[in-house]
């Protein structure tokens, strides 16, 4: 049952790495699994075994989260873009005080008190999301990508910087494709694939899983890059890590709702009511999030000593 949970937090970090504005990083802290992924990934090779059975249920998970429920989300986000939103910034939220605690045991731990440092750090990482959140970025409708030398090396980098800002809580690595102009590329190539899996069409298959192969690729080298950046903070300074991190995810639910335009409908009339039922939906996923973060999984297995 332990590994089921890693799945299900894997799921929605798969999810919510399709939404631009919500990082997959984010979700990762609000199920309170984040320093034990980068510790998962930094270690790989020292503590084989008790990383890849963190690794696996979480990666499985999100790629069924990204495959299984990117044209169900795509659907949410034009039907229901409210709620949806509501849902992820409840998701969001419902992390904060498992970070909170961990942000208290830093400072317990290296005998600190909250400085001036910790609250600079919470302002700039904050302002620097919240920014994002509010930025014109480039890309408004379908786009599709054909199979070649070009296409393969620009997926690689899109992928290896996308991936950086996954692994960041906070930065969203879908709204990094909308700025350089590749996410609905990218997602034509997911629901391309996934399409052609389902109908056997392995002349259309073939394709597409060369396609995302250079993207995932591109992928797990900016993950492997970054969290071996993260982990030595973690490490060496724990408190002013978490400071920023905490930073970036409060200011998460504003780059949600201005990259998805959750309050256009509210425009079209019943605007308190529609406000009352994104709140409720919102209360949910922050108990929801809440509830499964407090969850014993297989990340309790990785060595105390050696964990961030």
């Amino acid at each position: 049952m332990q590994y089921m949970w890693l799945v299900i937090k894997g799921l929605f970090i798969g999810v919510s790495n399709i939404i631009p504005g919500v990082s997959g990083g984010t979700m990762a802290v609000s199920f309170g699994i984040y320093d034990d992924i980068i510790h998962a990934f930094t270690h790989v090779r020292k503590e084989f075994k008790l990383s890849m059975r963190v690794l696996i249920p979480i990666v499985t998970g999100a790629i069924l989260g990204v495959a299984g429920f990117s044209m169900i989300i795509t659907w949410l986000l034009d039907e229901y873009t409210l709620y949806t939103s509501f849902a992820f910034v409840g998701l969001i939220l419902g992390g904060l005080p498992i970070l909170s605690e961990s942000f208290k045991e830093s400072l317990n731990e290296k005998r600190r008190k909250m400085s001036v440092v910790h609250v600079i750090l919470f302002v700039v990482f904050f302002a620097i999301v919240a920014w994002m959140g509010v930025a014109d970025v480039s890309g408004g409708g379908p786009e599709t990508i054909s199979l070649g030398a070009g296409p393969l090396i620009a997926l690689f980098f899109v992928g290896l910087v996308s991936a950086a800002a996954m692994v960041v809580p906070g930065i969203s690595g879908s709204l990094l494709m909308l700025i350089m102009g590749y996410y609905y590329a990218v997602v034509y190539a997911i629901n391309g694939f996934t399409s052609s899996l389902t109908a056997f069409n392995l002349t259309e298959l073939i394709p597409f899983t060369v396609l995302l192969t250079s993207y995932a690729f591109g992928m797990l080298a900016g993950i492997i890059l970054i969290s071996k950046v993260i982990d030595y903070f973690f490490m060496h300074y724990p408190s002013f890590t978490y400071a920023a991190i905490l930073g970036l995810v409060t200011a998460s639910p504003v780059a949600v709702i201005a990259n998805t335009d959750a309050l256009d409908g509210l425009a079209t009339g019943n605007a308190v009511m529609k406000i009352a039922i994104a709140l409720i939906v919102a209360l949910t996923c922050f108990m929801l999030t809440f509830a499964i973060g407090k969850t014993e999984d297989a990340t309790e297995e990785l060595p105390e000593e050696t964990r961030a």
